[in-house]
């Protein structure tokens, strides 16, 4: 009996002794695949954390009624630029719909050259009905055919959102009226 008890105390010892090795699943980076995006900051200063995806704010949106507002902070693509200012921007939500972004008392604007950067917003999403001539007037500020503004021909429900501060993707040469941005790593 003696000989089964320390038979089984040495089987656990080896066991128990036993490294166990894990494999690390962690791929393998260096410091240059690492790379923080790095930002140009307009207005307020904000951060990129806690930033939604813009995608996400259409789906408010279509919850909202008119009058409502939210404070937000998101995440998406520069679809249009003003081309006299920069005064506002156009940021998809959807498939069909955009967010018509104005800046917080005329405050700032973002480069005329920033359609297709990535930018975070913090302000008030918002739904708003705007009047013919004002649409027209945002149409002319794109460069739109005259073509495409005879099309306009009543008041549109608009996604919009007023921003109190930006971050815009770094890139070179940004075409800002009257300003200089900070950069944010």
């Amino acid at each position: 009996m003696k000989k089964i008890v320390l038979l089984l105390l040495a089987a656990a010892a080896v066991v128990g002794c036993k490294e166990e090795v894990k494999e690390d699943m962690t791929p393998a980076v260096n410091d240059e695949q690492i790379q923080e995006m790095a930002y140009m900051s307009y207005g307020e200063k904000i951060d990129a954390s806690n930033a939604i995806d813009a995608v996400k704010l259409g789906s408010f949106y279509e919850s909202m009624k008119e009058g409502d507002t939210m404070q937000i902070k998101v995440k998406g693509m520069i679809q249009d630029v003003c081309v006299n200012k920069g005064c506002w921007i156009k940021l998809p939500v959807n498939d069909t719909e955009t967010a018509f972004v104005k800046f917080k008392d005329y405050g700032f604007f973002l480069p005329k050259n920033g359609t297709d950067k990535e930018v975070i917003l913090s302000g008030k999403a918002y739904k708003s009905i705007t009047p013919k001539d004002e649409l027209i007037h945002y149409a002319q500020d794109a460069g739109e055919s005259e073509e495409e503004i005879a099309k306009i021909t009543e008041d549109k429900v608009t996604y919009a959102f007023m921003a109190d501060g930006a971050l815009v993707e770094e890139f070179e040469n940004p075409d800002v009226e009257g300003m200089e941005p900070s950069t944010e790593e």
